[in-house]
């Protein structure tokens, strides 16, 4: 599974930093980023809830 950021919906309220820091940080201009390639099976659960908490709904998880 691999993780993406819409740039442009993206606020940085970093709860996805919160909820999921082994997939997702905040940049240097405050938006959040993905910092894995592929998301490791066990971490799966963290990186989905960090995108249904999403409030923008910035997050999209591609199944590869």
């Amino acid at each position: 599974m691999k993780a993406f950021v819409d740039r442009d919906l993206c606020i940085g309220c970093g709860a996805c930093t919160s909820i999921a820091p082994e997939v997702f940080e905040l940049d240097n201009e405050g938006i959040s980023i993905p910092i894995v390639d592929q998301i490791k099976a066990e971490i799966i659960k963290f990186a989905e809830d960090a995108k249904d908490s999403c409030p923008v709904e910035a997050i999209t998880l591609i199944k590869y």
